[in-house]
């Protein structure tokens, strides 16, 4: 019996001594500033592919639920280049 309590220990401690060993050194996280990070980013152009508008039917009343505008004619009010005609209703025509 202590021989096989002795094959017991001898299993369980070449089982632990991997866990024992200390640990390789991490190396250390390169660290860089916003503006670096930033400029690391591969530039492509814009790609639309796989959007469809009519995923997108389920928009909120936007800031003034009065003025019928929903959140994505809000937005493309804000950001058009040409301001857009609106019509009653926020029905938005023209513009880029």
């Amino acid at each position: 019996m202590i021989k096989n309590l002795t094959r017991g220990f001898s299993a369980l401690t070449l089982a632990l001594i991997p866990l024992l060993a200390p640990a390789p050194p991490a190396q250390a996280a390169e660290v860089a500033t916003l503006a670096d990070a930033v400029g690391r980013l591969p530039i492509a152009p814009e790609s639309r592919e796989g959007y469809q508008r009519t995923s997108f039917q389920h928009w909120n009343t936007g800031l003034d639920p009065a003025d019928g505008c929903h959140t994505r004619n809000e937005v493309l009010l804000a950001e058009a280049i040409e301001r857009p005609d609106v019509a009653p209703g926020c029905r938005i025509t023209g513009g880029r």
